[in-house]
């Protein structure tokens, strides 16, 4: 009879309190100021790849726990915020295991003029300083000369990194292509996945080829995505190159902490993408969602350039405390409420 006992230690959990203080300090030094959006919104921000969950109110209308507080945050930019955090409650369906837990804790933020590579800056900046903080805390002495946290981080576009780690570059690549690459590097697909899933095939091969490998050594962020990859971030193209998102991810020992966009801020091409969105989970027999009519409605009235990022706190604390499993670092996961 000990399922009500939290998975963390209480030393940990007053640990991770300290490092949600010294975050929000780095955020309020460095100005921006802290708000807070709804988790519960009858608009949401489709993505094929997550699931909401879905309720109604006390109207009987459909409503969705948020997956991001991405909309929201959005709108106040365009009501003339410029630089704004949000330490939140988020939930999605089906993401269960060592480094995932269907609800859990994202802290993301938006600035007005920034662009994904100055964003890269700050993130490095605020990792360090909450994994410094971390050691501090856990008394940890690291046998590392020098750890891992006060080592440059390395930029890596996306390109480079299947270059290094997987002897080709892959955005030319046609799905027939990566199939190929796959079978070559004995790299086994799923029944599921469709010989004409080009994303399908470079997320697989990304998976399993790339991302064992990256932040091993030190922080990487992989940065230049495909621009079928683009989800709500800008998309640059140049002349005699492929088309690339600017976005970019930011792995520490083979784990994702965050997720930057350069801003998309075009209202016709967010409707664009939403529909695409929406006929992807159509197409895998999901649920239809409706969009996100408000943020439509926040671009249309002017979404200044910016750009956003999105990190998972509980991987962040896990990152700083040296923990293996999200259990250690929140008191009540998914089998435990």
């Amino acid at each position: 009879m000990t399922r009500f006992l939290p998975t963390a230690s209480l030393r940990t959990l007053q640990h991770r309190a300290h490092l949600i203080a010294a975050l929000r300090t780095f955020f309020n030094d460095a100005g921006y100021w802290e708000c807070e959006t709804p988790i519960l919104s009858r608009d949401i921000v489709v993505d094929a790849n997550l699931d909401p969950f879905i309720t109604t109110d006390h109207r009987g209308r459909t409503m969705y726990l948020q997956t991001s507080p991405e909309a929201g945050m959005k709108r106040l930019l365009a009501a003339g915020a410029t630089s704004i955090f949000q330490v939140s409650r988020v939930m999605r369906k089906g993401e269960v295991g060592e480094r995932h837990n269907p609800e859990f804790t994202m802290v993301e933020w938006y600035r007005a003029g920034d662009t994904h590579h100055d964003q890269m800056d700050f993130v490095e900046r605020l990792v360090r300083h909450v994994c410094e903080e971390g050691s501090r805390l856990s008394g940890e002495v690291c046998d590392l000369e020098t750890p891992f946290w006060r080592q440059p981080f390395e930029r890596l576009t996306y390109d480079d990194a299947f270059k290094r780690h997987a002897g080709t570059r892959v955005l030319n690549l046609t799905a027939s292509q990566l199939a190929g690459l796959a079978r070559a590097q004995g790299v086994s697909a799923p029944e599921s996945l469709a010989p004409d899933d080009r994303d399908g095939w470079l997320n697989l091969l990304l998976a399993e080829l790339v991302e064992p490998h990256l932040g091993r050594e030190r922080p990487v962020f992989l940065h230049d995505y495909p621009a079928s990859q683009a989800a709500l971030a800008i998309i640059r193209e140049e002349p005699d190159r492929p088309a690339v998102a600017e976005r970019f991810e930011l792995y520490v020992a083979g784990l994702e902490l965050c997720n930057g966009y350069h801003e998309l801020t075009d209202p016709e091409e967010l409707t664009l993408r939403t529909q695409r969105e929406r006929a992807i989970r159509r197409a895998a027999g999901h649920a239809d969602l409706p969009g996100a009519s408000l943020l439509e409605q926040a671009l249309q009235s002017g979404l200044p350039p910016c750009c956003g990022v999105a990190l998972g706190l509980d991987r962040l604390i896990m990152t700083a405390l040296n923990c293996l499993d999200i259990r250690e670092v929140i008191p009540f996961p998914d089998d435990r409420c």
